[in-house]
């Protein structure tokens, strides 16, 4: 075959593979489809255990192996995706209606993963079966070929109650995002009946059905009058509480006890909720907290936050929903693959589209039961006709050579070559005129057929088959008797799989903290040699003055509701809040400065550690190895950030001193090399803290700044290089940009 080139256009190549890409990830993997609830994922893998034959009542079953079976036939995607997504649907503190029953390690609502595959075993649920796998055999929804066309999968399951509300859906595709809440199963059941007898309900009145989402971790709504417009958009923000309880406690204390969480705190953030609790403590925000205990076990949340005595109990829960996860936000998007395409639907929406579903599957399945009852009462007529003629069919058998003659006669009353004892029977089998299928009833009939009570049971079977197919006609023909079944359905599986609401919906004021007012006080932070980090109150400084000097790097006079800013060789400034630092004894030891700012001692070297407040009042000098200076206003450095970039350096380059310009008017400059250069800092430009800086020093190859000094004119001030020791006044006053003097020691 001779080779073709297309020429075509890149971008259009790429933008036409993208979009297919984006297409194949958000119908084929990430959303669900509003019809059954399900991804393409879960739904092989619960059609895989149908088939496998995984029920209820049967042994569970490796997991492994369901994975494995999956991923063979029908999801090529990897076995991680398949056990995650069988993982999910056993897990009753994601699902409002968990579809498998699993045995073994699952995880659990503390954010701790299952086992692995070839430990855990599961099997399908009651539900599962009678809801949304019942009736597959009937030919009620298309079946599809799998990736390699050796296997058939349905292209979606016939459920029959809507699953995607019930059981909510998370997922992102490119571009787009899905996440619907959880419902009430029996509340859905109500909603979807409503909406079968009266097809023009409104949202409103849909919702005297469905109150709102029902978590299964429980909690409280807090912005009930904000469902309508949410559940009539499909988009919007859901405010979840956590149930909390006051206990009493010995000694007076009182023990909060929360025993519901909210929905998105599931997982690993129940431990950062924890951590968020005890940091309010270690950061002053609150001195009400004696204890904070886990109790949480198999029945039940329950996290202990034990109080002292004279606790504003109130003022301290409306301080857990403000700092904490305690409250927090469900986004809705209730996002969903209609129609082979993907839309945002509201509630009313999602369930029309389901009932419609509920309709067709239906009709298919009502109408191949008409069929195979039809056929069923062609043949019953044909062996009940056939029993009051039997003498006759018999004479046929026995004079027939082959069944083809017997059943000639039988269909068209043709009697050439059958031995017939009397005429009369050879007038009477010409008068025959069964069916095909009646004929091969007939010769494949035995002889215990012939009893009466087994003719009875064919006449009394022959009736129900009639009334069978009387009720099909009906349900098929009239809207309203296909509505009942269908509503007859929806109480059976309310009945017996339907539980009490778990999350109450209210309107809740919001929660207001009255954080109290920090009393100010002056403090000294101190920093040692080491990066030990504390602060200590005035009078112990001024009883220590002398042991804190010279024991301490830095130490900052600033007010505990100020901040300390640290300035490092990377250019980098950390701010530390003084309030976060330990207030202590002289001889306490304080915590790593790495542990309570963003500085990393192994990637940095510290240069200067001041006070913000400070800074505002003047400014600062940066000085580099590559000899670039430059003069930053103070109040550039007053931020909300925690880390940010002080100063730009240049490539390899790094700050070897920051300095704070008070009254000093003279630098000094020495290099590695040898070199000194002095002169005057008025010299020095004035730059944004984004500058590199001017050059202050002309440097040899290989030579760099080693050391920078701050002195005065009349200086009599001495700094020591190479331990010789230089006086200022030494010196030669030059200007800057100058190459320096080197001095012979």
């Amino acid at each position: 075959m001779e080779e073709q080139i297309i020429k075509t256009e890149y971008s259009e190549l790429m933008q036409k593979a993208y979009i297919d890409y984006a297409m194949s990830v958000i119908v084929a993997r990430a959303l669900p489809d509003v019809r059954d609830g399900l991804k393409p994922v879960q739904r092989r893998v619960l059609y895989d255990m149908h088939e496998l034959g995984i029920k209820y009542d049967k042994p569970y079953r490796k997991s492994a192996r369901i994975v494995g079976d999956t991923m063979g036939k029908y999801h090529p995607h990897g076995d991680s995706s398949i056990y995650e997504s069988l993982v999910v649907m056993t897990q009753e503190f994601k699902k409002g209606l968990p579809l498998v029953d699993g045995h073994g390690n699952f995880g659990n609502i503390e954010g701790d993963g299952a086992a692995a595959m070839r430990y855990t075993e599961a099997r399908l649920e009651k539900v599962t079966q009678d809801g949304l796998l019942a009736d597959l055999d009937k030919d009620v929804v298309d079946f599809l070929p799998n990736f390699d066309e050796t296997e058939k999968e349905p292209s979606v399951l016939p459920a029959k109650f809507p699953n995607l509300l019930v059981n909510g859906s998370e997922g992102i595709a490119v571009g787009m995002a899905t996440s619907i809440p959880p419902h009430n199963l029996g509340e859905v059941i109500d909603a979807t009946k409503a909406y079968i007898q009266d097809e023009a309900i409104t949202t409103r009145e849909l919702m005297r059905y469905v109150k709102g989402p029902d978590f299964p971790t429980g909690g409280i709504v807090t912005n009930k009058d904000e469902l309508l417009e949410i559940y009539e958009t499909g988009a919007g923000k859901i405010k979840v509480r956590g149930k909390v309880d006051v206990e009493k406690a010995k000694g007076g204390k009182t023990n909060v006890v929360i025993s519901e969480i909210p929905y998105p705190m599931i997982g690993a953030n129940i431990t950062k909720f924890l951590q968020d609790v005890a940091s309010l403590s270690e950061s002053k925000k609150t001195t009400d907290i004696v204890d904070i205990s886990n109790q949480s076990s198999k029945e039940g949340i329950r996290i202990v936050i034990e109080l002292r005595k004279d606790a504003d109990v109130d003022n301290f829960i409306n301080m857990l929903y403000k700092k904490t996860r305690l409250e927090d936000t469900f986004g809705v998007n209730m996002l969903a693959i209609c129609n082979g395409k993907p839309e945002t639907m509201g509630i009313k929406r999602i369930i029309q589209e389901n009932v419609t579903f509920q309709f067709e599957v239906a009709k298919r399945k009502y109408t191949n039961l008409l069929e195979k009852e039809m056929d069923r009462r062609e043949v019953q007529e044909g062996l009940i006709k056939a029993c009051n003629v039997i003498d006759l069919v018999i004479e046929i058998l026995r004079g027939s050579k082959d069944r083809a003659m017997a059943k000639k006669c039988l269909i068209e009353g043709e009697t050439k070559g059958i031995k017939f004892k009397t005429k009369e029977s050879s007038i009477m089998a010409a008068q025959l005129q069964f069916t095909e299928k009646q004929a091969n009833a007939i010769l494949e009939m035995r002889l215990y057929k012939l009893i009466g009570l087994e003719l009875d049971a064919l006449i009394k079977e022959h009736e129900e088959t009639v009334a069978n197919i009387y009720r099909y006609e009906d349900i098929l023909s009239r809207r309203d008797s296909m509505a009942q079944v269908l509503i007859n359905e929806l109480n059976a599986m309310k009945k017996e799989f339907a539980r009490p609401r778990r999350t109450v919906i209210d309107n809740c004021e919001e929660a207001v903290f009255e954080e109290k007012k920090m009393e100010e006080m002056d403090l000294y932070v101190l920093m040692d040699r080491f990066g030990y980090i504390r602060s200590i109150d005035t009078a112990t400084f001024e009883r220590n003055k002398e042991t804190v000097l010279a024991e301490n790097s830095y130490v900052v006079f600033c007010k505990n509701t100020g901040k300390v800013c640290l300035f490092t060789n990377a250019g980098q400034m950390h701010t530390i809040k003084v309030n976060d630092l330990p207030l202590g004894k002289l001889r306490d030891k304080g915590v790593p400065v790495d542990n309570i700012s963003n500085y990393s001692s192994q990637k940095e070297r510290i240069i200067l550690l001041t006070g913000q407040s400070e800074m505002n009042l003047y400014r600062l000098v940066f000085v580099t190895k590559q000899a670039m200076i430059k003069v930053v206003d103070g109040g550039e450095f007053d931020v909300a950030k925690r880390t940010v970039a002080a100063t730009k350096l240049s490539e390899n380059d790094e700050v070897i001193n920051v300095f704070v310009w008070k009254e000093k008017s003279q630098v000094v400059l020495a290099t590695k090399d040898g070199y000194f250069l002095k002169f005057d800092m008025q010299e020095i430009p004035t730059m944004k803290k984004a500058a590199v800086g001017a050059r202050a020093m002309k440097l040899s190859v290989g030579d760099e700044v080693d050391s920078v000094h701050y002195t005065d004119k009349t200086s009599t001030e001495s700094f020591v290089y190479q331990d010789k020791e230089i006086l200022f006044s030494q010196l030669k006053l030059a200007k800057r940009d100058g190459k320096g003097t080197k001095l012979r020691l």
